[in-house]
């Protein structure tokens, strides 16, 4: 198996590296660029790259004295970072099934692939990763493996008998007790995971003791931990336990001030993972974005015919009334989080199920979070730098900003008028490179 590996991310190295070879300066002129910091959108811009790199923002009536340097008319065209999905996860899906069988160098690089289409230059897998995932993730940061860029979690933790479904894969850790969750997570420390995964919910339950012991065993090793959390009173005690990130929403009740007193005091990032709760009830009917191209090219195959289907329309039908019920919780929570301070990133959930398709699910995202009242530009920012923040590597990618890598998306139209607007494409840039 390793073999087979390595000379499927063997060849995805030739392939990047005789693409990386073209490497030059070029200026975008004419834009209006949102640079994903959280300042305000500049107008009549150009974004001058050199190589991998965000040289300079200039006035677009300048000159760039740079002998070579190609100059491209963007007149009319908005520029933004690529996104940061700090929930999500690679290998599971392919067609309509979601097991760990499906976790193969190909499917992996075909799904990185397909969230930078999509505008999502980072991806952290959060814990349904099966062994292979360290080499994609060493693959990854020496440039030899195309996409997005692959953070990953490794073999999250949960209970025995309990979530996350024995489908996700053997990899999966279930310690018992305090002592054999501390000597798990010393193991996996070993393979340098860039977060590590705790489900706490669901029944049986991991039990609190052996969760506080994988969080201070990590820390020990500078790894942060986020949590699968949807009651209160978990996100209460993981936070009070030390947990970095609650990777979802709270959806039971309304989240009070000693959680969110409590979560500023500690850094705790917050994901609101917004769309898992619309893609459970939206297909009751077709949304408005059903039958756009967009949408339908995100999927896997067979599955827009199963979201057609009688059965489909009627499992969401029932859950309909519950589940806009949890969406409504968590959108009044995430708009309580930003009211307060609290750090908030974006995450999906996306390759989870077939319903919740790579790429399309952090556009909807995106939409969601506006429409819990957060503003664009802060969408924008949260989207981007906090994501890179949140996975230490803002100094090097996640704003627009001279010094930082050229990782940017062009689009037709400005979201900040409408937030839909990211999902008109132009051009997708990684390292300074146009994805084609």
């Amino acid at each position: 198996m390793l073999k087979r590996v390595f000379f499927s991310v063997g060849l995805s190295a030739i392939c990047l590296y005789t693409y990386a070879q073209d490497n030059t300066s070029f200026i975008l002129k004419d834009i209006t660029l949102i640079d994903g910091s959280g300042a305000n959108a500049r107008s009549h811009v150009s974004l001058v790259v050199t190589n991998d790199t965000i040289a300079a923002v200039l006035p677009a009536e300048t000159n760039y004295p740079v002998e070579g340097t190609v100059e491209i008319d963007a007149k009319g065209k908005t520029v933004m970072p690529l996104l940061v999905n700090g929930h999500g996860h690679l290998g599971l899906l392919k067609g309509k099934s979601v097991v760990a069988a499906n976790y193969t160098p190909d499917n992996v690089a075909r799904q990185l692939m397909q969230y930078l289409e999509y505008g999502v230059g980072t991806v952290l897998s959060l814990g349904t990763d099966q062994p292979s995932a360290f080499i994609f993730q060493n693959a990854s940061r020496m440039g030899m493996l195309g996409g997005a860029s692959f953070y990953t979690a490794g073999y999250g933790f949960g209970a025995k008998g309990g979530t996350p479904p024995v489908a996700f894969g053997p990899s999966i850790l279930r310690p018992g007790s305090p002592d054999e969750a501390m000597q798990d997570m010393r193991r996996m420390a070993v393979l340098k995971p860039d977060f590590v995964k705790i489900w706490v919910d669901g029944e049986p339950r991991i039990h609190p003791d052996v969760y506080r012991a994988i969080i201070a065993e990590a820390h020990v090793h500078n790894i942060k931990v986020a949590a699968h959390v949807y009651y209160l009173e978990d996100a209460k005690r993981l936070v009070d336990a030390g947990v970095d990130v609650l990777a979802h929403s709270i959806r039971d009740q309304e989240v009070d001030d000693s959680l969110i007193t409590a979560m500023k005091q500690k850094n705790v990032y917050y994901i609101p993972t917004l769309c898992i709760e619309e893609f459970a009830f939206i297909y009751a009917s077709q949304p408005e974005w059903f039958n756009d191209p967009f949408f339908i090219r995100s999927l896997e195959p067979g599955v827009w015919d199963m979201l057609k289907s009688d059965e489909v329309r009627q499992q969401n039908e029932k859950e309909k009334e519950r589940k806009m019920k949890s969406l409504q919780i968590a959108s009044r929570n995430l708009h309580k989080m930003d009211s307060a301070g609290v750090k908030i990133a974006m995450g999906t959930d996306s390759g989870a199920q077939p319903v919740r398709a790579q790429g399309f699910s952090e556009h909807v995202e995106l939409q969601l979070m506006q429409e819990a009242g957060i503003p664009p530009l802060k969408v924008i920012s949260y989207a981007t730098h906090n994501g890179a923040a949140m996975l230490g590597i803002d100094g090097e990618t996640g704003s627009l900003l001279p010094g930082k890598k050229a990782d940017f998306m062009v689009l037709d139209a400005n979201p900040l008028e409408n937030m839909k607007a990211t999902r008109s494409i132009h051009a997708i840039y990684k390292n300074g490179k146009q994805i084609q």
